[in-house]
């Protein structure tokens, strides 16, 4: 069955990084299109970044410059790249895999992100 396992969350200090991973199996990694979602207290799940099996991203306007998609067909891995985290980042990250970066059918458990002084 497809299982995606994120890690790398945890408390950083505002202006600092982190980097997520997602680990999948149970599918055809290289050939599917995988997102990073969050969703903060009180809120919606929102789309971080998507990342086509050609390797095309996509980014939301508020991480655009700050934060990065990639992928290890290799590894069958995600990662996220944030850098320069701001306190509205806290949240917590999932990875999704579906036909789309908003056409999600599978979700990993999240890790939390929280980004305070």
């Amino acid at each position: 069955q497809v299982q995606l396992v994120e890690s790398g969350g945890g408390l950083v200090q505002p202006g600092g990084s982190l980097r997520l991973s997602c680990a999948a199996s149970g599918f055809t990694f290289y050939a599917n299109t995988l997102a990073w979602y969050r969703q903060a207290p009180g809120k919606e799940r929102e789309l971080v970044a998507g990342i086509t099996s050609t390797f095309n991203t996509n980014y939301a306007d508020s991480v655009k410059g700050r934060f990065t998609i990639s992928r290890d067909n290799a590894k069958n891995t995600l990662y996220l790249q944030m850098n320069s985290l701001k306190p509205e980042d806290t949240a917590v990250y999932y990875c999704g895999t579906g036909p789309g970066s908003r056409v999600i059918n599978y979700w990993g458990q999240g890790t939390q992100v929280t980004v305070s002084s």
